[in-house]
């Protein structure tokens, strides 16, 4: 994407100097701009794209001025879902956004730089700690995307390829280009890449149970439901339920344990799933029987409160591996994240003993 030098404006869309002192006051972006769109950017919807470009105006207002016919490609209207083109020229109108929407919007995230596994031009590959989301909303300001912006203020493109649970450490994806982007996306979309998490879940998993085909539909927890009254939460539902969609998650079972203090019997797995859907992995595990341990929204509160004490303070998920074709040269990328300290911490040496003999993967496993 690049400015256009020089683009004159026409008197009736000039600024009025009467309005400067209101500029001042209010905050104004520039005067009317032209925008000329490159292959990065191409493909993206128009709303998508003026979102990243006029950083700190409200989407409602966005959606105005498109409405309005004020955001202009190659000088006729357009819709908020128009695809934008590599050689479009966009003529964006003057913005003006209230002090305080514009000291929120400026706000960054505070910078922060995660354990990198992968990176190069196209794509970087980093290890995600428990308890950060990958990108802010519902209720969260920041999240992984947005300080690694804010780290590299550089950078003129990072975007998550996909996304991780919250409570869910390991392998996450951005794309530093928009052509990896579409690449990665479509992968993971026709199930190219291959995806196995370690999960730690109650009780015996039987050694014969080794996949489970169930669709899942969302739903939101009802008013007077407690604290999590609004919230999402994902189930098992019958196939011709009209929100059903199908999910299949493969089921190996590495070690049987119990942690120091407790006898309850646990199973270490290896989930590997061929579709991503939310919440996939703990919604299948828990409707078999064996919720993941910890798992504050599918499991047992009683249970989570006697494994804290035992040292297990966080949802025991990790994205342990992730195979893709690379998207810029095309050769497969076999990707491993060890456990996290305080997950291997918990783990008796019979368990790590039964993990470590599952060596890294390579590209051609």
């Amino acid at each position: 994407m690049k400015n256009i030098i020089g683009a004159k404006q026409s008197p009736e869309t000039a600024p009025n100097p009467a309005d400067r002192n209101a500029g001042a006051e209010a905050g104004v972006h520039a005067a009317i701009k032209f925008i000329t769109v490159d292959a990065e950017s191409a493909g993206q919807r128009l709303d998508n794209f003026l979102f990243r470009h006029l950083k700190g105006v409200p989407k409602t207002h966005v959606y105005r001025i498109i409405r309005s016919g004020e955001v202009r490609i190659n000088k006729g209207r357009v819709q908020a879902e128009t695809r934008i083109e590599v050689g479009d020229v966009l003529r964006l109108p003057p913005v003006r956004i209230s002090p305080r929407a514009e000291e929120g919007a400026t706000s960054p995230a505070p910078a922060r730089e995660f354990p990198v596994l992968l990176e190069d031009d196209a794509v970087l590959a980093i290890d995600k700690p428990a308890g950060v989301a990958v990108h802010g909303g519902s209720g969260v300001s920041f999240g992984v995307i947005e300080q690694l912006r804010t780290a590299r203020p550089g950078a003129k493109f990072l975007e998550l390829v996909h996304r991780l649970d919250r409570e869910t450490s390991g392998i996450l994806l951005v794309a530093k280009k928009r052509s990896a982007l579409v690449a990665l996306q479509d992968q993971f979309r026709e199930r190219e890449t291959g995806k196995t998490y370690l999960a730690l879940v109650e009780g015996d998993w039987p050694a014969n149970k080794k996949v489970l085909d169930a669709p899942l539909a969302k739903y939101l927890l009802p008013d007077g439901s407690g604290a999590g009254a609004g919230e999402r939460r994902v189930r098992v539902v019958a196939k011709d339920h009209p929100d059903a969609m199908r999910a299949i998650t493969l089921v190996r079972v590495l070690a049987r344990l119990t942690l120091p203090g407790d006898a309850t019997p646990l199973s270490l797995l290896a989930v590997t799933i061929k579709t991503g859907r939310t919440h996939q992995i703990r919604v299948h595990l828990a409707s078999a029987g064996h919720a993941i341990a910890g798992d504050d929204k599918y499991g047992d509160f009683e249970r989570q409160r006697t494994l804290q004490k035992l040292g297990l303070k966080r949802m025991f998920l990790h994205a342990w591996r992730l195979q893709f074709n690379h998207p810029a040269g095309g050769e497969r990328v076999a990707l491993q994240a060890d456990l996290p300290p305080e997950l291997h911490a918990l783990m008796p040496p019979s368990a790590l003993q039964a993990l470590a003999q599952h060596p890294t993967p390579t590209a051609h496993d």
